[in-house]
């Protein structure tokens, strides 16, 4: 199911670059948004729940002058994808410049009670977080391919890397996306430059959730560990994005980690 709201049928006429951010509600993809709105982009919002979040993602994009659409999709759908593909398409002409495959989602079951785990949940995490940046990179290449300097940018996480307090099937999925990320970077060069982010210990929501109760105690500790003395934020992700597509042009097939220089001295 698709469901395409924010914007008024007309292709939008302007000579801005265009990104397409997956889930982008909340979070590190409202972040994203708001960071490539500031630079420039006009933004395809994806969502797949959160409605009236996603349309305050796409107004803040909207304050810095960006054109929107907002498009409902379930990224490990395959009519969604293409039917969302369609979407920016035609709201924009043709064009996307920039692909952030940031939608995902993760399991409530904690690494050390693995055993507990129901295969559909497993599975769920591995549909949206791996399945799904399949399916949006197979659908948007094509359009992708048609621009001179495009871009792909997936969220991993640093438990993709080493060790967390992450569930299993979470930094399972996202060390998928760090070797899909190598393994794109060589099958679209030179077109499409594929890259990914893993931030660290992130300030927030999704963290208060992991870490329960010891959420401040813990994130302290983290930040004291820290080179640069604190954790990381949404915005420092959506400012890392910003600089791949924009800034490094010659660098593809990397992971920039995003933690303050932890997992390097820790």
């Amino acid at each position: 199911m698709i469901e395409n709201v924010g914007w008024s049928g007309l292709v939008a006429e302007t000579n801005r670059p265009v990104a397409l951010v997956t889930g982008a509600a909340t979070g590190i993809g409202r972040a994203i948004v708001e960071s490539l709105a500031r630079g420039g982009y006009d933004l395809a919002v994806n969502y797949s729940r959160s409605e009236d979040a996603a349309r305050e993602t796409a107004r803040l994009a909207e304050a810095t002058g960006a054109a929107t659409v907002l498009i409902r999709a379930d990224v490990s759908e395959e009519a969604d994808v293409i039917a969302m593909i369609a979407a920016v398409e035609r709201r924009f002409g043709g064009r996307l410049d920039l692909l952030v495959n940031n939608a995902g989602v993760t399991s409530d079951v904690p690494p050390n009670k693995f055993d507990t785990m129901t295969v559909g949940d497993f599975d769920r995490v591995f549909a949206v977080n791996v399945r799904g940046t399949f399916l949006v990179v197979k659908h948007a290449t094509r359009l992708l391919k048609a621009m001179p300097q495009a871009c792909i940018v997936n969220t991993a996480s640093i438990v993709g890397l080493r060790p967390g307090p992450q569930p299993l099937p979470y930094s399972s999925s996202k060390a998928a996306i760090i070797s899909m990320t190598r393994t794109l970077a060589g099958a679209l060069g030179p077109t499409i430059r594929v890259n990914a982010v893993a931030p660290g210990w992130l300030e927030g929501d999704w963290m208060e959730r992991t870490l329960g109760d010891n959420y401040e105690r813990l994130m302290e500790r983290r930040a004291k560990a820290t080179p640069l003395k604190r954790n990381a934020r949404v915005e420092d992700v959506g400012a890392a994005v910003l600089t791949l597509a924009t800034q490094l042009m010659f660098t593809s097939g990397q992971t920039v980690v995003i933690d303050g220089g932890y997992s390097f001295v820790s």
